[in-house]
């Protein structure tokens, strides 16, 4: 099948995880409702999505986060890359709810919203078309009988490396030790992404451009020490 095309039927995907937690605050549940309208992310019937005409002005890249959490990295990457646009998808209600109030807050135009199983949306989008993406702490699903669930996956991996550009940078982060090593095994081994690290310093310490999450202070907090990999897709 052509990379540009996705079938007009498929099963229905499982979602692991929860969708909602405490009822939203009223505020919260006033932007739910009025600006997330606004910012979501239409998926289309038939053909593919070119990211940037989600933008009012064409934006220079497309960036793409995977489950954003609350969001503070994504807003943060936004307000400091106003040229740039950006995409967050993120199955928690509560997660998206607090991103939306810090894109009203911050009055940021650059993102957008895809509040539902990013997998859709990977299937959705044309190829070539993103210049960065973004999988930062996901679930590390500990047991082994539910590895088949974790994000980072050799089917996710080649999804991605139709979908982004030549050069463009995954990067991801996890303070799960069993985790990493799985993400470098399938990272490492896949063929069209280069490991950009060249000193332990490159995984062990964010970059300059990398604002740090909430998830991450909690981590450190509780003793768990988090790495950060840089890859690239060839060419």
């Amino acid at each position: 099948m052509p990379a540009d095309e996705r079938p007009t039927t498929a099963p229905p995907r499982r979602i692991y995880g929860r969708r909602r937690g405490r009822p939203l605050r009223p505020g919260h549940l006033h932007l739910h409702e009025t600006l997330l309208p606004r910012l979501a992310v239409t998926l289309p019937e038939t053909g593919v999505l070119d990211p940037a005409s989600l933008f009012a002005e064409r934006p220079e890249a497309v960036w793409l986060e995977i489950g954003f959490g609350a969001g503070e990295h994504l807003a943060a990457q936004a307000a400091s890359h106003p040229e740039i646009g950006f995409i967050g998808s993120e199955v928690f209600e509560n997660g998206v709810a607090r991103l939306v109030a810090e894109i009203a807050r911050r009055e940021l135009t650059n993102i957008r919203v895809f509040p539902d199983d990013a997998r859709g949306l990977l299937d959705a989008l044309a190829p070539d078309s993103l210049g960065r993406v973004f999988i930062l702490f996901p679930d590390p699903w500990p047991k082994t009988r539910h590895h088949k669930r974790r994000l980072v996956s050799t089917a996710t991996l080649d999804r991605l490396a139709v979908l982004m550009r030549k050069g463009a940078e995954l990067r991801l982060a996890t303070d799960d030790c069993d985790y990493l090593a799985w993400m470098l095994e399938h990272a490492t081994a896949h063929p069209e992404l280069v490991w950009l690290a060249r000193g332990p310093a490159d995984w062990r310490e964010r970059s300059a451009d990398w604002p740090p999450t909430r998830y991450e202070e909690k981590a450190r907090a509780a003793g768990r020490t988090p790495a950060f990999l840089r890859f690239a897709r060839r060419g």
